[in-house]
């Protein structure tokens, strides 16, 4: 291996995959739930938009169900 590689003569290229990673969405959150999220990012020491990704990709991953139990009107 050299000690020292000449990268002036490559060409830089975009990553193909780059848009394929993430989507941008816009989502309306609660602010108790961004303050949680921020706060939990703030200890973790990662961005807090990260964070929540992780988190819905955990539920993807273990196949979590939303049960909502709306209540009833008298």
């Amino acid at each position: 291996m050299k000690a020292e590689y000449d990268l002036s003569k490559m060409k830089s290229r975009r990553n193909p995959y780059a848009s394929k990673l993430k989507r941008s969405v816009t989502m309306r959150l609660s602010e108790d739930v961004v303050a949680y999220f921020k706060g939990m990012a703030a200890e973790a020491g990662v961005p807090y938009q990260s964070l929540i990704n992780l988190y819905l990709r955990d539920c993807v991953m273990q196949h979590r169900q939303v049960h909502i139990a709306w209540p009833s009107k008298p």
